[in-house]
């Protein structure tokens, strides 16, 4: 039997969850009304992307943070410091506000968050929220979390919306596992082994979000692939134990279930930065593979960084200049062994990155290659020679730096001129 109940959104004890006016990252889904404003707990994945897709849309948006460092607390989600601290900015720059070092205490919803008193932009009396002009604010008192140096004080946040964005949990309740001897750890997640098989009852598999973190799409597929590999080699028992159907795992490697669900078991994907590619679907965009520079050091590797900012090629001058792309690479022998980038289709950009990791290319390999003109893959050659030649690195960004904000102010200026006029 293959377990693949998914997950659910955890949800915090005291916060009065309503589908209304109080949202978990699913029911924020059913939402029947544009919030003027909204704050929302989380510093991972899914509350930066709602947080930039609430601020695009033109609401008034605060991120409570724990940590009294937005960037500390991106980085613990696995971010690289210089893409935490470009996201930071852009947030800031969106008009994104910080709560810093809090947590939500108390809420105050008018109406206990379903009468008509609760009034919301767009929405109608049988939602539970009303359509009059006037709306009541949720109140929700801020209190320090006691992670901050600073001394901060008690403070009350009014937004027409709060979405709680703290991570998910598995669905494995009210399955009856127990029954059938299916051991769960303390989040509820079915606890397996490399093959995915379950410790404690050896015909049951499970895959996906049930299993635990990371609790993404493209993983759990391969979870699925792994889990179907291994019961149908048991079913067809055959000699070689079922690798007549192997399949290549991320390594390269290729054999039966073992060797496959070896990358792909809960505890593989938690603690191996080689497992899969991350992308944060915000605008701009966020992805990586592979180590950071102080992931590198903490395994006992000197590492190089190179970083390529966006207006360094012609495609981000013309379309997207506000991002950079950063290459770490090994300082013995070159080999590139990460790759973290920020600004448009990073998502799409990283797996080029991701192959030259998996395939042990070295810096030099990148820069002796030649790419096509007007695309953003050129930004992997300008990193590569960033690694090699830091000074120079610097001296080009500081001039296109200087030549994006020179042309910038022509262009203002040409405006002015032609409104003068």
């Amino acid at each position: 039997a293959l377990v693949a109940s998914g997950s659910t959104p955890f949800r915090p004890e005291g916060v009065p969850f309503d589908g209304r006016r109080i949202f978990d990252s699913d029911s924020i889904n059913g939402l029947t009304y544009l919030p003027r404003s909204i704050a929302i707990t989380g510093s991972g994945i899914v509350a930066i992307e709602y947080a930039k897709i609430f601020n695009n849309l033109g609401a008034d948006v605060t991120l409570v943070f724990r940590d009294d460092s937005p960037k500390f607390a991106l980085a613990k989600a696995g971010l690289d410091k210089d893409l935490a601290a470009a996201l930071v900015s852009d947030l800031r720059r969106s008009g994104v506000a910080f709560a810093r070092g809090s947590v939500c205490a108390a809420f105050d919803v008018p109406g206990g968050g379903g009468s008509s008193s609760s009034g919301a932009r767009g929405s109608s009396a049988a939602d539970g929220v009303s359509t009059t002009t006037k709306r009541l604010p949720v109140k929700i008192t801020l209190a320090p979390s006691g992670k901050s140096d600073a001394v901060r004080t008690e403070s009350i946040a009014k937004v027409d919306a709060y979405l709680a964005a703290v991570g998910r949990r598995p669905s494995t309740m009210n399955l009856g596992l127990e029954k059938i001897g299916v051991d769960v750890d303390d989040y509820g997640g079915v606890v397996v082994d490399a093959d995915l098989r379950s410790v404690s009852n050896d015909l049951v598999y499970a895959a996906g979000d049930v299993v635990g973190r990371p609790f993404l799409a493209s993983t759990g597929v391969a979870q699925g692939l792994t889990a179907a590999n291994g019961i149908c080699g048991r079913l067809s028992d055959s000699s070689d134990g079922g690798t007549a159907n192997s399949i290549q795992t991320q390594g390269g490697a290729t054999g039966g279930s073992s060797s496959f669900g070896a990358a792909f078991d809960p505890a593989s994907l938690a603690n191996d930065p080689f497992a899969f590619p991350v992308g944060i679907w915000s605008s701009p965009e966020v992805a990586w593979y592979g180590l950071t520079s102080g992931q590198a050091a903490a395994r006992g590797i000197e590492a190089i960084e190179g970083i390529a900012l966006f207006k360094e090629c012609l495609r981000g001058i013309v379309f997207s200049p506000d991002g950079l792309l950063k290459l770490v690479a090994d300082a013995t022998d070159q080999t590139i062994i990460g790759v973290h980038i920020v600004g448009q289709d990073a998502c799409e950009i990283v797996h080029f990155g991701m192959e030259l990791v998996r395939a042990k290319r070295t810096l030099q390999d990148v820069v002796q290659a030649t790419y096509s003109a007007v695309t953003f893959t050129e930004l992997y050659q300008v990193a590569a020679r960033a690694c090699l030649d830091p000074e120079a690195a610097r001296l080009r960004r500081r001039a296109a730096g200087a030549a994006w904000a020179a042309q910038q102010l022509e262009l203002r200026t040409e405006a002015a001129a032609w409104d003068a006029a």
